[in-house]
């Protein structure tokens, strides 16, 4: 049996656990250190992930900024960039997006009854998976593993990452927290309500915490609850 990936959940949060703020402008939580930091992740992934949602808001090209980074994958024999990978149960997909423009190859799972309209939509800017009549993550880690993808970054949004730690899929989590406080009811969180593993009174293993300049670091392994 193909092993799955590992799991890494990527996020920058407000100190009151806040992803973005209600503006149409995209919050900045973190800063350059920081944001160097998820280019570095992004360079050691072979996949990163992203929801549909996520995708039409932000409007990222999701890719390895550093050309060192992109040349020392290549040495590796690697693609300079990891493979992009989103997900949507509609099929809404928008395709001027910067998401399929850039970078290598894209990758698309969905569910039996949007197939048709997301490959109408996307031509042949990405390959296009179901993974059955619902969003099944565990088809989806299984299919990821089989195309050769050792290593997944998530990075969003807050229901699939609520998703990813409800259904104790999630291998790591690399929280950014920003000396910023939100306090918008409407705005997007990390994490939503979930049955999570072990209850509220489980514990996560703590793998590291460190200054960034103003933001802290918290890497968690959600699986070693006790």
């Amino acid at each position: 049996m193909t092993a799955r990936p590992y799991v890494v959940l990527s996020a920058a949060m407000s100190v009151d656990g806040y992803l973005d703020n209600t503006s149409p402008e995209r919050l900045l939580l973190s800063n350059a250190d920081d944001f160097d930091r998820v280019d570095e992740v992004r360079a050691s992934c072979d996949a990163i992930l992203i929801g549909a949602t996520t995708m039409r808001k932000d409007n990222p090209r999701l890719l390895v900024n550093s050309e060192e980074r992109r040349a020392k994958r290549a040495a590796e024999g690697r693609s300079e960039y990891p493979l992009k990978v989103t997900v949507t149960a509609s099929g809404d997909l928008d395709a001027d997006l910067k998401f399929w423009h850039f970078g290598d190859q894209k990758l698309v799972f969905t569910v039996d009854s949007a197939v048709d309209k997301v490959k109408a939509t996307l031509g042949d800017l990405a390959d296009v998976v179901s993974v059955g009549p619902e969003l099944d993550w565990g088809l989806l880690l299984d299919e990821l593993g089989r195309r050769g993808v050792d290593k997944l970054m998530v990075e969003g949004g807050g229901t699939i990452h609520t998703q990813l730690m409800g259904q104790n899929l999630a291998d790591e989590v690399h929280l950014a927290v920003a000396p910023l406080l939100v306090g918008q009811a409407d705005a997007p969180k990390f994490l939503g309500t979930a049955d999570y593993p072990g209850g509220s009174t489980a514990r996560m293993r703590l793998l590291e915490a460190r200054a960034i300049g103003d933001v802290v670091l918290l890497r968690y392994a959600p699986k070693e609850r006790s």
